[in-house]
């Protein structure tokens, strides 16, 4: 779990890469912990050990290093899912495969994935932006998911159910957090039972 680190002595000189990417890791755990309007750019840089003005030539602001920061988010979350499927045996397996590593990228980045999903109230355009692109990424793996064990479904159906999904997981992940005794196979489970069953199609019904 991202934690906010403490104040950073001068440090020697460093490429401008890796330089943003420490600015990140810092204004990550500071915005997710402080909330954006909160967040001051003097104690960012302090805590990373450099200027103010540097934060402003990295970043052009203060949206701009939280757009930084949901970037980097939004990353990490697309590769950690979609390494998790590649060995899948099928469509319902790497689902499961995906879930489960949904929940436990917000189990074990919980201060990442408050970031994401707890910012929009606050922020500006380019910072909304990267959040629906990080929602946007996740349906589509949904949708291709969906695609592999439903040929014959029209998109509409498709689109539609990688919403639900969507949705489903993002609810329930605040509530996953919160319930230390769910593990992210337990939470994947309850989203397939609602979700990836109900898909099945259904055969002739019965007369009782």
């Amino acid at each position: 779990m991202t934690s906010v680190p403490a104040k950073a002595a001068r440090r020697p000189r460093m490429s401008r890469a890796d330089r943003m990417r420490q600015i990140t890791q810092v204004a990550e755990a500071v915005f997710a912990e402080r909330g954006y309007s909160a967040a001051l750019m003097d104690d960012i840089a302090d805590l990373v050990g450099v200027s103010k003005p540097v934060l402003y030539e990295y970043f052009g602001s203060k949206e701009g290093l939280l757009v930084a920061c949901i970037r980097h988010v939004r990353s990490q979350l697309q590769q950690l899912t979609a390494q998790s499927v590649l060995d899948a045996r099928s469509p319902e397996d790497a689902l499961r495969r995906g879930l489960v590593a949904f929940f436990r990228f917000t189990d074990e980045h919980r201060s990442s994935w408050k970031l994401l999903r707890t910012e929009t109230a606050v922020v500006g355009p380019a910072a909304l932006a990267e959040i629906e692109a990080a929602r946007q990424e996740q349906i589509r793996l949904h949708i291709e998911l969906l695609a592999a064990y439903l040929p014959d479904a029209n998109r509409l159906l498709l689109e539609a159910s990688a919403e639900i999904l969507l949705g489903a997981c993002e609810r329930l992940s605040i509530w996953y957090v919160r319930n230390g005794d769910v593990t992210p196979e337990a939470a994947a489970e309850f989203v397939m039972r609602l979700t990836w069953f109900g898909l099945q199609p259904r055969g002739p019904r019965t007369q009782r």
